[in-house]
């Protein structure tokens, strides 16, 4: 899950870490989250193929780049779901709103 920072311009050190400026984030919420999942996805999908190959003793694929790979999609889940659960949280107090 690739999860970027918007840099204000004063920010010398963010477009130095590689990070993107507020100038190029014209993506909305709903694309950036679409893409995160579909990012979250990926992973849960490349930590499958490589959990199958070894078990089919595949000898180009190892353990241990398995072992990050199953790690990284579950990391990337956990964010999801609590981005999730925070969102759900937010509609709620939203919801309970007195207008």
């Amino acid at each position: 899950m690739d999860l970027r920072i918007a840099s204000t311009p004063s920010s010398t050190h963010a477009s130095s870490a590689g990070l993107r400026p507020a100038s190029s984030a014209k993506t909305g919420f709903a694309t950036e989250l679409q893409r995160a999942l579909t990012e979250v996805s990926a992973a849960q999908n490349n930590a499958s193929q490589l959990q199958r190959d070894i078990q089919l003793e595949n000898p180009q694929v190892s353990l241990e780049e398995t072992m990050v790979a199953i790690q990284k999609a579950q990391i990337g889940f956990q964010a999801a779901l609590h981005v999730r659960n925070r969102m759900v949280q937010a509609y709620t107090d939203i919801m309970n709103m007195q207008v």
